[in-house]
């Protein structure tokens, strides 16, 4: 087996399957190595000049800021970010779907209202940051690993979280900023993996329930309680009243059984954090296998992190069923860019440090490597932070790259599935989403087995195809929208990864 991998027969670089030393004779590409290359980094198949571009999945990922001879490592130290026109052609990729009759199906959690759960939780949810000490004292009184004995005649509850956060006051009444978070708390409060929901308030908070009750159209009742400390009389007496609303809410919520469903009940987050040199060619794209056989199944998959397919936005508006859904996403693009200016940033900072220790230099680079994620369907809609996902098949949803935040939205769109791809071993779960964890390479796997749900290193390895890892990734989707646990589930992951996207300044 080749020590490097090539993409694309025009790249001007290919990757280090393993640290390869000077002297190391890449055969197959006519290049001595010279100097050290570390695995999952590029290293140059023929002489590049000052300022030309780098390609890689031929598409330009920066030019070189050095020159550059043929066998030496090409990192941060020769090659950076360059702006660079991009022909958008939008629909120009898009081709019809060939749906599979009859679809799969997974054993879902059917509600009144006919939508479906791949979870089954009481969730409570805060106004403010100043409840939250109050909504997690309540959920931890229905702890199973504290006291066991709160939810033994209730099996079918898979637990009680709270879900808080750090705003609902010090912000505009009428501004944007809490017109989101009100979205979003709306969103994690229809979702349908929540049998019920208590949201609990301070009662000063500029973020009053009422107004939260009024924007996103809910309705309070035997499945919605509210109530604010300050009306309750303290915090003893509102821990008390919220375990004794969720004990009333316990056996309702018990009487659920799971039944066979088609996947187009099934909606996919997609996400990817501490990516490497390896997640564009094994994760990512397996991933995007994966989501082209759901897709074609009937479901839906959810693509995000703008600043993280910046470069590449080209390649998705070319997908887009229409010019109109092109446009969308350009204007979220242009959002993003007066967005960092406003800010003193830029679209280039980033990747992170862990990113280029594993081998990316370049947002452009990492950013096609984010967009195998999608795989090859039509892109049908785009959609801002935390907006309801109504279309099925592959849509994109405009969130930071910040993973937490952006999983957030999703899910507060109705997500109730994520898979999150990486290669520098990120340490992340979901509530009440669960969230499959897939690893780039063999190493990460043998060395942090206790967190990733599926190894797709294999195919850096040479074991197996994109397309086979794309099978058993769309197989675990299946088997745990059915109720099969995650790792970050078993370890308690899902309440601190609740964050909604703050816009605004905090006053």
């Amino acid at each position: 087996m080749s020590p490097v991998i090539r993409i694309h027969a025009q790249d001007n670089v290919v990757i280090a399957r393993q640290q390869l030393l000077s002297g190391t004779v890449l055969a197959a590409e006519g290049v001595t190595i010279s100097g050290l290359v570390p695995p999952g980094h590029k290293v140059a198949t023929r002489d590049i000049a000052v300022g030309e571009p780098v390609r890689r999945y031929d598409q330009i990922i920066g030019v070189a800021t050095q020159a550059i001879k043929a066998g030496q490592h090409v990192h941060t130290h020769n090659l950076a970010f360059s702006d660079f026109a991009r022909q958008h052609l939008p629909s120009a990729d898009a081709k019809p779907t060939a749906y599979v009759k009859p679809p799969r199906t997974f054993e879902g959690i059917v509600r009144a209202d006919g939508r479906v759960a791949t979870r089954n939780y009481i969730g409570i949810l805060t106004s403010v940051n100043c409840s939250a000490t109050a909504a997690r004292a309540i959920a931890d009184y229905f702890r199973r690993d504290i006291r066991p004995e709160a939810l033994a005649d209730f099996p079918n509850v898979d637990g009680v979280v709270a879900l808080t956060h750090g705003m609902g006051c010090a912000t505009a009444s009428d501004g944007e900023e809490l017109q989101v978070l009100r979205r979003t708390l709306g969103g994690y409060a229809k979702h349908p993996n929540f049998a019920a929901i208590l949201v609990v308030g301070l009662g000063c908070e500029t973020n009053q329930i009422q107004g939260l009750v009024a924007q996103e159209g809910l309705e309070e009742g035997v499945k919605l309680a509210t109530f604010n400390i300050q009306d309750t009389g303290g915090t003893a007496k509102t821990v008390a009243k919220g375990i004794a609303l969720i004990q009333g809410m316990l056996p309702e919520a018990n009487r659920v059984k799971r039944v066979p469903v088609p996947l187009s009940h099934l909606t996919v987050g997609l996400q990817c954090g501490g990516s490497d040199g390896y997640s564009g060619i094994s994760a990512n794209p397996a991933l995007g296998a994966a989501v082209d056989l759901l897709v074609r199944h009937g479901g839906a998959a959810v693509l995000s992190e703008t600043p993280e397919i910046y470069g590449g936005e080209h390649l998705l508006t070319r997908r887009a069923v229409s010019a109109q859904v092109a446009d969308k996403l350009l204007a979220r693009i242009a959002w993003w860019e007066a967005y960092t200016k406003r800010n003193h940033m830029q679209m280039d900072n980033n990747p992170s440090a862990g990113n280029k220790a594993g081998g990316l230099t370049t947002i452009l680079e990492k950013s096609l490597g984010a967009i195998a994620k999608s795989g090859t369907t039509n892109l049908v809609d785009v959609l801002e932070f935390a907006q309801p996902i109504s279309s099925r098949g592959f849509v994109y949803m405009d969130t930071p790259g910040y993973d937490p935040v952006s999983a957030t939205g999703q899910v507060a769109g109705g997500a109730n599935l994520i898979c999150f791809t990486t290669g520098r071993g990120s340490a992340y779960g979901c509530a009440p989403s669960p969230s499959l964890k897939l690893a780039t390479n063999t190493a990460l796997w043998t060395r942090q087995e206790d967190d990733m749900d599926i190894n797709c290193g294999g195919v850096v390895d040479g074991a197996e195809t994109v397309q086979q890892a794309g099978e058993r990734i769309f197989q675990m989707m299946i088997d745990t929208a059915s109720g099969r646990p995650t790792k970050s589930e078993r370890h308690g992951y899902g309440q601190n990864e609740f964050v909604p996207w703050q816009l605004g300044a905090v006053m």
